[in-house]
């Protein structure tokens, strides 16, 4: 049975949406605040998921939106990555629909960690790429089918595949971590937007929880956006490692 709405919990949904809009947009795990707020409030975890996807996708086209500057020159980038993160949020979409909820959740918590800890050392672990013929302006493969596994979770799940998807892209790629943010967003969008249109032709969504959600999202992808943006390179990977390493405690003590 799904919960009824009241004010004082649509206000409280749609004000998760802004700062999950505004986290997503720097950091990228929006969806460990929408979430369990949609949890405490009662609804299903299935249910849950799609709506807080569906509801995220506008969000994540105005973190995109904010951070158009930093996009400019990186269409063959995103061209050559965007297929991947396309193709990994339609099958964690369909994973999420078919198969029990327990699958990754032992998996998860590693793997944010995991990243975490690679954001943490990804210039010295760059530069051994690079040193090494790895590296390429747009990516090799290696970074591609990083980015369709990261779109799988993304797809299945969804929180903290922003802090995956920029350890990956600063690692092998040589540019500013700006300009890498701005196309995690991108590339988050792509995974969401996949996966919400696959949650809204096959599965129940709470359209009025992924309508409050939609609203605070847009105006926290913004928030998030302007701010994010005027981050130096360092600042902004220290909060991407202290926000993977908390998202990994509170999966970890979640799910295990």
């Amino acid at each position: 049975m799904t919960p009824h709405l009241t004010w004082l919990t649509a206000i409280a949904v749609a004000c998760a949406g802004i700062a999950a809009g505004a986290v997503n947009s720097i950091v990228g795990s929006g969806s460990l605040i929408t979430f369990p707020t949609l949890i405490a409030l009662g609804y299903p975890p299935v249910l849950a998921n799609v709506s807080n996807t569906v509801g995220l996708v506008p969000g994540s086209a105005s973190a995109v939106v904010a951070y158009r500057p930093e996009l400019v020159g990186q269409r063959g980038r995103l061209l050559r990555l965007g297929p991947a993160s396309l193709l990994g949020g339609i099958t964690g979409a369909f994973l999420l629909l078919a198969l029990p909820s327990t699958v990754f959740e032992g998996v998860v918590p590693v793997l944010v960690l995991l990243a975490a800890v690679l954001m943490a050392v990804q210039p010295r672990v760059g530069a051994w790429v690079a040193a090494r013929g790895g590296d390429h302006p747009h990516g090799h493969f290696t970074l591609v089918l990083g980015v369709f596994v990261t779109g799988i979770y993304g797809g299945y799940f969804g929180a903290a595949q922003g802090v995956v998807l920029i350890a990956l892209l600063a690692t092998f790629i040589d540019d500013h971590l700006q300009r890498l943010n701005g196309a995690k967003n991108v590339l988050a969008m792509l995974v969401n937007g996949a996966a919400g249109i696959i949650f809204i032709t096959v599965s129940h969504i709470s359209w009025p929880v992924a309508a409050l959600i939609a609203a605070g999202s847009i105006v926290g992808g913004q928030i998030g956006g302007r701010f994010g943006r005027t981050l130096p390179a360092g600042v902004l990977r220290a909060i991407i490692v202290v926000g993977g390493v908390v998202v990994a405690i509170i999966l970890a003590i979640r799910w295990w």
